[in-house]
C-alpha cells in the first residue's frame, strides 16, 4: 500500500497574516494559518498551503509532512549550511556570537565556534572551506581546513563594509555578498556604527586579484542571494523593499540592470532564499513561513512554520532535505524534490 499522503491545506482566499513586526521586538513564537496538531514533543504534521496546482504536481506536498525541530535555544537562528564531508548543519547564533552544529548521525548538537564576530550567513567554497559573513566584525571571511580564519573583505574602495549578511560562491571561484546595514543599526546583532559607505550594495569578490568591486546596487537592504542553476543569472531579496530582483550576468561576470521576478504583499519581508532542481525559488518570509515560488515567478505555495523564518537550505545525503531557522529553532522537513547543488562545475 502507498504512503498517506501528507495534509495540505487549500484556503478559501490568498489573505495573509498581518504584517512583519519590528527585528527589535521579537514576537513569541506563533502558529500561521492551519498547523496541524503537534504529534510529538518534536514534531508538527501538516504544514502545507497550497495556492497553486502546481504545488502538488511538482510534488513539493510529498515527503512525509512532518517538520521536525531539530533543536530550540537560539536566540536569533540563522546562517544554516549543510557540510556533506561532516555530516552536519551548521548555523549562526547571531547575538549569542556562535556558530551552532547539528550532528546528523547522533542528532546531537554542540558549539561550532565561539566568538564569531556576529557571524550571519554560512557557504562553502570550491575547496570545501566554510565562507562566513561577519557582520559585527563587517568582513567576510575563510575558515582554512586547518581552523586558521582567512580575512577575504572588509572594505570596498578603502571604506569599512556595512554588515555582510549573506553570500554565495560562483564556479569560477568569486564570491558574491551582500552587504546591508542590519549589523549597525543596534549592538543586539553587530555593533552600532554609522555607515562609511552610505548605502547597501552586493559585491563581487574577484577569486585572482581579491578585489571588491560593486556588483549591484539600488537596494534598501540587500540580504539573500543565490545563482540560477546555469548561473547566468543572480537572484537578491531585498528585505525592506519586499521584492526579490534577478540580474542577468555578463560574460565579464558583471550583472545587467535588475527586474523584479517576485513581490510581497500586505507586511511581508522576504529574508534569504534557495533553489531547488527544477529551478523553483524558495524564499524565507519571516512571520509568513517559506514561500516557494514556480520559475515564471508565481507564488504556488507556503510552508506554515510556527516562528519567523530567517533562513532556509537543503541538505542531507541526497540533498532533499530542507532545514529552516526559524526565531529560536532549527527546524527540518524531508522533501521529494532535491536541493540545487551551491556551486556549479566551472564553466
Amino acid at each position: 500500500m502507498s504512503p498517506r499522503p501528507p495534509p495540505v491545506f487549500r484556503p478559501a482566499s490568498a489573505r495573509r497574516p498581518p504584517g512583519m513586526r519590528s527585528a527589535s521586538a521579537r514576537p513569541r513564537p506563533r502558529p500561521l494559518g492551519k498547523v496541524a496538531n503537534v504529534t510529538t514533543a518534536n514534531t508538527i504534521k501538516g504544514i502545507y498551503e497550497v495556492l497553486d496546482d502546481r504545488f502538488v504536481t511538482g510534488r513539493c506536498t510529498n515527503g512525509d509532512g512532518r517538520l521536525e525541530i531539530l533543536h530550540a535555544g537560539s536566540r536569533w537562528a540563522e546562517g544554516p549550511l549543510y557540510v556533506p564531508a561532516w555530516r552536519q548543519l551548521i548555523w549562526s547564533d547571531i547575538p549569542n556570537d556562535r556558530i551552532l552544529r547539528w550532528d546528523e548521525p547522533t542528532g546531537t548538537v554542540g558549539v561550532l565556534r565561539t566568538p564569531v564576530g556576529n557571524t550571519n550567513g554560512n557557504t562553502l567554497d570550491r575547496e570545501g572551506r566554510l565562507i562566513s559573513c561577519e557582520q559585527g566584525n563587517r568582513r567576510v571571511t575563510r575558515t582554512e581546513h586547518d581552523g586558521s580564519v582567512t580575512v577575504l573583505a572588509d572594505r570596498y574602495d578603502g571604506r569599512r563594509l556595512n554588515s555582510p549578511n549573506d553570500a554565495v560562491v560562483r564556479s569560477d571561484g568569486s564570491v558574491w555578498f551582500s552587504d546591508p546595514d542590519f549589523g549597525i543599526l543596534s549592538d543586539y546583532e553587530g555593533h552600532r556604527a554609522e555607515s562609511e559607505i552610505g548605502a547597501c550594495h552586493v559585491y563581487r569578490l574577484d577569486p585572482v586579484t581579491g578585489e571588491v568591486r560593486l556588483a549591484a546596487d539600488g537596494f534598501d537592504g540587500p540580504n539573500g542571494v543565490v545563482f540560477s542553476a546555469d548561473e547566468r543569472q543572480l537572484y537578491v531579496s531585498d528585505s525592506r523593499a519586499a521584492r526579490i530582483r534577478v540580474f542577468d550576468v555578463r560574460d565579464d561576470g558583471t550583472l545587467t540592470d535588475g527586474k523584479t521576478f517576485a513581490e510581497a504583499k500586505d507586511g511581508v519581508h522576504f529574508d534569504n532564499i534557495r533553489f531547488d532542481d527544477e529551478g523553483r525559488l524558495w524564499a524565507a518570509a519571516l512571520d509568513d513561513g517559506v514561500h516557494c515560488y514556480d520559475p515564471d515567478g508565481t507564488l504556488i505555495g507556503r510552508l506554515l512554520i510556527p516562528e519567523r523564518v530567517s533562513n532556509l537550505t537543503f541538505g542531507g545525503p541526497k540533498n532533499n532535505r530542507l532545514f529552516i531557522t526559524a526565531s529560536t529553532s532549527l527546524y527540518s522537513l524531508m522533501m521529494s524534490v532535491t536541493g540545487a547543488p551551491r556551486i556549479q562545475r566551472h564553466r
